[in-house]
Formats: structure tokens, sequence, C-alpha cells
């Protein structure tokens, strides 16, 4: 972060009583609780700008697979059983985040950055399947750490849909429906955006 004008500096260059301060940021399109677009793992794919706006927003369940942890995988099986057990549905246009508790445990640590579950390839066919247009997880990739196919990014890729990660707080609404708002910067040919994510609860 770099300070642009601080109040004393605005007021002294323009002569005024009331100063403003603002800040230049240089940080990547994956900083943080971030989105992706296509064009990030697909060369040619759509980007953040080309994507539509309803696959950051919209209606979301959250999925327990807590108890899976690296080396295991988040399977076909291992969704179907949270699914069975969040007493929620799959419909389609969903966003499903994934609960790991992966950053809860590790964040901070040389183990969130190297050592986490992920979607199999079958696991993220399940999802892209069942009409799902967004995958949030809260680790750094819905990749599995040992996957150097990165088989959940690709399976995006080939059903044109995104997904995001390093999302927060997902003890709070795992297992309920909610609509999910994580809304990127319009960036122009943008690979991805930071996000302030929000769950709202209508009632």
């Amino acid at each position: 972060m770099f300070v642009n004008q601080d109040h004393e500096g605005f007021k002294k260059r323009w002569g005024t009583s009331v100063g403003f301060e603002a800040h230049n940021w240089l940080l990547s399109e994956h900083t943080g609780t971030h989105t992706d677009a296509v064009i990030e793992y697909v060369p040619g794919g759509p980007s953040i700008d080309e994507t539509p706006l309803e696959f950051y927003y919209g209606s979301a369940i959250c999925l327990d697979v807590r108890h899976v942890r690296h080396p295991d995988w988040l399977t076909p099986e291992v969704l179907e059983g949270a699914l069975a057990a969040s007493g929620q549905d799959i419909r389609a246009g969903d966003i499903v985040l994934l609960f790991t508790g992966h950053g809860d445990r590790t964040f901070g640590t040389k183990e969130f950055i190297d050592t986490y579950t992920g979607l199999s390839r079958d696991g993220a066919i399940w999802l892209a399947e069942r009409g799902v247009v967004n995958i949030g997880i809260d680790q750094l990739a819905i990749d599995h750490s040992d996957d150097l196919e990165f088989s959940g990014h690709m399976v995006c890729g080939e059903y044109g849909i995104v997904n995001t990660e390093v999302l927060t707080n997902l003890d709070l609404v795992v297992g309920k429906r909610f609509m999910f708002m994580g809304l990127p910067i319009n960036f122009s040919g943008g690979t991805g955006s930071p996000i302030r994510a929000v769950a709202w609860f209508e009632d």
C-alpha cells in the first residue's frame, strides 16, 4: 500500500481547510479471498468481465467436509455424504462452498500452502453436472495439493464455471442455504479478483 495523498498534504496543495487521504494498492488478482475466471486456467477462456455476474452471487449451500484431510480427496462419495448430512439439495445455478476447516487449522503456517485435501476430478464433475456455477473452498485451491493436473480447475474450465478460494468463517454457514455474494472487481481481461464474501440469510 502506498500513500497517494494525506490530509495535510491535500490541504497544503489545494489551500483548503479540509484534507483527504487516499492510497494506492499493488496486489495480485488472486490475493486473499478471491474468485477466478476461466481464463486463469484455460487460455482464451472468458475473463472476469466476460463471465456472468450470476456466477458470483446467488443461492448457495455449504457442505461440511472437515472429516476429509490430506492425503484423502473430496470424491463424489464424500460430497454425496456431506450433502445428505446437510439436509440440503443442490439446484441448478447454485454456488456450493466446501468447509474443509483447513484454513482454520493451518492459516499462517507452511501447511496452509503446502498440504491440503481437494476435489478429485470425479468430485468436481459431480458438482458441475448438478449445475453448480461456482465452487468455493476455505483453502488455497479447490484442487488437492498433490494434484499437479489441477483437476478441479480443469473441470471448471470444461464446464465453463468458476471457483472461489481462501474463504473464511464457513463455520457460520455450514449446512445452511443462503444468498452468497462475492462480487469481483470488473477488471478488463481479468483472470480473477479479490472479493468481500458475504452470506445473507433472508429470514
